[in-house]
């Protein structure tokens, strides 16, 4: 998790734009998110989502070829339920 950096508006912003965010906020800390499409999915940069793809696919091709759910259970060390969703999800 990141933790927010504090930048002062006066070095950022163009001095039209500080004095219409003034009209609204004076000398208080405010929250600019991103727009929602430069939003990342979970994992991508981090690669936690393609591991856990590739994981997921081998689970699924380890039960195709005959392996019991207990099994893939223990030898991922995951729950029978978590087995049954990766197995199942189409």
């Amino acid at each position: 998790m990141s933790s927010l950096k504090y930048v002062n508006a006066v070095d950022l912003l163009p001095e039209k734009l500080l004095k219409e965010i003034q009209h609204y906020v004076q000398g208080e800390t405010i929250y600019i998110p991103k727009p929602r499409n430069a939003y990342k999915k979970w994992g991508s940069q981090s690669g936690s989502r393609a591991f856990i793809d590739k994981r997921n696919a081998g689970i699924k091709q380890a039960f195709k070829n005959g392996k019991t759910i207990d099994q893939l259970g223990l030898e991922y060390h995951l729950s029978c339920e978590t087995i049954k969703k990766i197995v199942y999800r189409k």
